[in-house]
């Protein structure tokens, strides 16, 4: 392989990692499909080292090791979806890799998660549903829609401008819990821990935790416990956020 193809393939299986760490793939699922791209072609020695913040990869032993960076991370399971069908194509060879790079740029650059009202509406009706779960009062739905949805906006743009996922989680929770007691406060809700556990849902790291446990049990140990750190943070901000309105 000439020098400027195993570049091509290296700038490949790294973008594609990349992708998918920061779509909220698991780690063993990364290095998998990094490593069956790099065996299309023809690298035999590839290694590949991937954690939540940075993926180191090797192609040949005696060539330089690469490094990216994995700075944003949210969940985006179709771009993860997508990425792995270019990788399927690549490894049967339905692909060229100059085909699969172009893709995975097209991947990068034009994918685009769904406009901001829709999830925050998503998050309301999350909220509501989950309360209904929960078994509270039909009545109580809109307040939980209603204080989910804020909540949801609120973490969003609170993390969009500091950059602190905690911070914006805590304040969205503090947030929830304040419209959960104004409206049992004013007779307009009836159960306050139901409403403030429906609408806190959309906010909770379920899939945080799942992975970090799928990556222990994979025996990726310092990504298990580096996503389940993360996981116990964000959920220590919100308990966090509920109590100090609770305590007043």
């Amino acid at each position: 392989m000439l020098k400027t193809d195993y570049e091509l393939a290296v700038e490949c299986c790294l973008l594609a990692g990349k992708l998918m760490m920061e779509s909220g793939a698991e780690t063993y699922r990364a290095e998998d499909t990094m490593d069956r791209m790099a065996l299309s072609q023809q690298l035999t020695q590839s290694q590949s080292f991937v954690t939540p913040t940075g993926i180191l990869f090797s192609g040949k032993n005696n060539l330089p090791t690469r490094l990216v960076r994995v700075n944003n991370r949210t969940t985006d399971l179709e771009k993860i979806a997508l990425v792995n069908a270019v990788s399927r194509k690549l490894a049967s060879n339905e692909m060229s890799l100059e085909e699969a790079y172009i893709e995975l740029k097209r991947i990068d650059e034009d994918h685009k998660m769904y406009a901001f009202w829709i999830r925050i509406a998503a998050a309301a009706v999350a909220s509501g549903a989950f309360l209904w779960l929960f078994g509270a009062p039909l009545i109580d739905v809109p307040h939980a829609m209603f204080a989910g949805g804020i909540g949801y906006a609120v973490a969003n743009l609170l993390e969009e401008k500091t950059r602190v996922k905690f911070f914006a989680e805590f304040f969205a929770a503090l947030i929830i819990s304040m419209i959960a007691m104004l409206s049992i406060r004013y007779g307009y809700g009836v159960e306050i821990d139901k409403i403030i556990i429906g609408s806190v849902m959309p906010l909770v790291p379920g899939l945080l935790i799942t992975n970090a446990v799928r990556d222990l049990m994979a025996g990726h140990f310092m990504s298990g416990l580096s996503k389940g750190a993360e996981a116990f943070l964000t959920a220590f901000a919100i308990g966090a956020g509920v109590a100090f309105i609770l305590s007043l």
